[in-house]
């Protein structure tokens, strides 16, 4: 019935106006795409510019703040809604027509500011955020002293590779406190001021505070009803976070709690074992073959990968789309277009593993927004009204299935081809299932956290306090301190991420929920019905539909936490039973070798630098070009 529903509404993007009032009402909703289309280009194209800090003087801090304003002032502008309003009150045009009023309204709405002193605390943010951001990529230097020895410059991603797999626990300690260092700088360089400015920008907007701003325009809900919602899976786990920490504690001694030893402790040594059967010059080619071989089409799209650690870079990886899909009112396509980027470093033990995953994570924001089927851009583009767990279940539902025996068995190999063994795979579930609690308290631990912050009063908003409030939530939330402090996560300091970390959570429950209405089914892996239902039922109608109304109607079930905690509960030997059985089922049915067709454009860059592009020798031939390419410029790859 889904699938039956969404092609009815594909059928309908194709019929054209038929009467004049609708010719003057299409030119109206063709304009105002045509419109945001080009605004929200030049703001995405500084966005890619300045984060990924290129030559020239195309790019600057200013003209990304200029761009931004612009994109807003058009989504803001009161004018344009109560034009829409007036349209929509008039009942004119086809299904179609009001089915595009609709979504204007809808987003024009979220960004209402009847209030100019709202707009200037908005523009004020704006100028902070990007000259914090500014100073952290150029002046700010982040990275680690080891004992003995001499300050490093590292990234985030490194130094959190670092403490997962350092067998040396100064380095160890040394990299968390180099985390550490991110604090004091983003709140002595801005962040207390954006604190204020946002709470005065929310309240000014009739909002509680900026959290409540925020999940109120992205998910439809207040900031209580998400709480409500996170304080169940809070409860849910407080047990099991006693119990694992006892049993860690138990298992490998006091210091295996502290936050530079967690992550080592636990799987540490199986990290490094795991290494070469994750080569980073084939992530590439893996990706492309498991979403090849899951039937995910990106519909004529262009991708650019940025994938390598690089001075100056912005230091989280993100995936953005500069151009949205969408249906234009003549019935034509346009493709998207997608930058994305991670910080690999080829040389790092575990760099290949986590590349895949990033690489999986945010192939799959970019395969969900390239199947967006509407009638505007507007229902294309990653903010509100676009929810934020919408557009993380879809990246955290493929990323999920890189830990998996059914994907390990097909896929996991290392440079000689040779398929990674189930008593390693044994033995990383051995080490890390007890423990997986503590991956969900961390999740929670950063929204707990912003709500927090926003609640303070504007006497308690300086840095001291918030690094205070920051340890705190930490022992709280997590029980100790946390291996990545929470003041290094870079959403915190972002507008556009700011209080978002939620979505990770309540997307993480619809990844459980999902996989379990999948796997009752049958498999997942290489099984392109399930790239089909998700093209179908999550993908195409982008955010016409709400997030929760998505889950339950493609699960049949409301969204809950039930699966995850389950699958917590679940004890290790059931869970090592049903591994096995999915393993050797892996290893005995290996896919055959076949072209790999995503239907998309590929080009791979160093920066300024192209190293590889599709158009040239296609998909392959890229995965080709870019092995050769690390294999030269780290020598450890070949």
């Amino acid at each position: 019935d889904v699938v039956k529903a969404k092609t009815k509404k594909m059928a309908a993007l194709q019929k054209k106006p038929k009467t004049d009032a609708d010719q003057e009402l299409q030119e109206f909703i063709d304009g105002t795409n045509e419109s945001y289309e080009k605004l929200h280009l030049d703001y995405e194209n500084q966005f890619w510019g300045t984060k990924m800090n290129l030559g020239g003087d195309v790019y600057s801090v200013e003209k990304l703040s200029a761009t931004k304003e612009s994109m807003e002032a058009f989504l803001r502008d009161p004018v344009r809604l109560a034009e829409v309003d007036k349209l929509i009150a008039s009942n004119r045009g086809s299904d179609l027509q009001k089915v595009a009023l609709n979504c204007f309204h809808r987003c024009f709405n979220c960004y209402q500011m009847s209030d100019p002193e709202a707009v200037s605390l908005r523009t004020q943010c704006t100028n902070i955020e990007d000259a914090l951001n500014s100073a952290r990529n150029k002046t700010f230097a982040l990275g680690y002293t080891p004992p003995g020895g001499s300050f490093t410059e590292l990234s985030s991603v490194q130094l959190r590779t670092l403490m997962r797999t350092s067998s040396d626990e100064g380095v160890r300690k040394a990299a968390w406190e180099g985390l550490r260092s991110i604090g004091p700088f983003v709140l002595d360089t801005g962040l207390c001021e954006m604190v204020k400015l946002r709470n005065a920008m929310a309240r000014k907007l009739g909002f509680e505070d900026f959290y409540d701003y925020k999940v109120t325009q992205a998910e439809g809900f207040g900031k209580k009803k998400l709480f409500d919602i996170l304080d169940t899976l809070k409860e849910g786990s407080d047990a099991l976070l006693s119990d694992a920490r006892e049993a860690l504690r138990n298992a490998k001694g006091d210091s295996s709690l502290e936050a530079w030893n967690s992550g080592y402790m636990m799987a540490g040594d199986v990290e490094a074992a795991l290494d070469p059967y994750f080569p980073f010059e084939k992530s590439l080619e893996v990706w492309g073959k498991c979403f090849h071989n899951l039937g995910i089409n990106y519909q004529g799209a262009t991708m650019t990968l940025d994938l390598l650690e690089r001075k100056g870079k912005y230091s989280n990886g993100f995936c953005h789309w500069p151009q949205p899909a969408w249906r234009k009112g003549d019935g034509t396509w346009q493709p998207s277009t997608t930058n994305f980027t991670s910080l690999a470093d080829p040389s790092a033990v575990g760099s290949g593993k986590t590349a895949l995953v990033t690489l999986m994570h945010e192939a799959g924001h970019a395969a969900h927004f390239a199947n967006i089927d509407m009638c505007s851009p507007l229902f294309s583009q990653e903010r509100a009204p676009t929810s934020v767990a919408y557009a993380e279940n879809q990246s955290m539902f493929l990323d999920s299935l890189v830990s998996d025996a059914a994907w390990r068995g097909r896929y996991a190999k290392d440079r000689q081809g040779q398929p990674l063994p189930w008593a390693l795979h044994k033995q990383e579930i051995e080490a890390t299932h007890p423990y997986q609690v503590f991956a969900l308290r961390s999740m929670i631990c950063v929204p707990y956290f912003e709500k927090a912050l926003y609640e303070l009063k504007d006497d308690d908003v300086n840095p001291a306090a918030i690094q205070a409030l920051a340890d705190r939530i930490e022992l709280e939330i997590q029980g100790g301190l946390a291996a990545r402090p929470l003041l290094s996560v870079p959403h915190i300091i972002s507008d556009e991420a700011s209080c978002y970390y939620h979505g990770y959570v309540l997307a993480e429950m619809s990844v459980y929920q999902t996989r379990e209405y999948f796997l009752q089914k049958g498999p997942i892996v290489d099984n392109k019905e399930v790239g089909a239902a998700l093209t179908s039922s999550y993908w195409q109608p982008g955010n016409s539909e709400m997030f929760l109304d998505l889950v339950k109607s493609l699960t049949g079930k409301p969204l809950t936490g039930n699966p995850w905690i389950e699958s917590l509960k679940e004890s290790l030997e059931v869970k090592l039973a049903s591994e096995e059985k999915e393993f050797t089922a892996a290893l005995a049915s290996q896919a055959e070798e076949v072209a790999v067709d995503l239907n998309m454009r590929v080009l791979v860059k160093d920066g300024d630098e192209l190293i590889a592009d599709s158009e040239d020798g296609g998909f392959l031939g890229v995965c080709a070009t870019f092995e050769d390419f690390v294999a030269k410029r780290f020598p450890r790859a070949n």
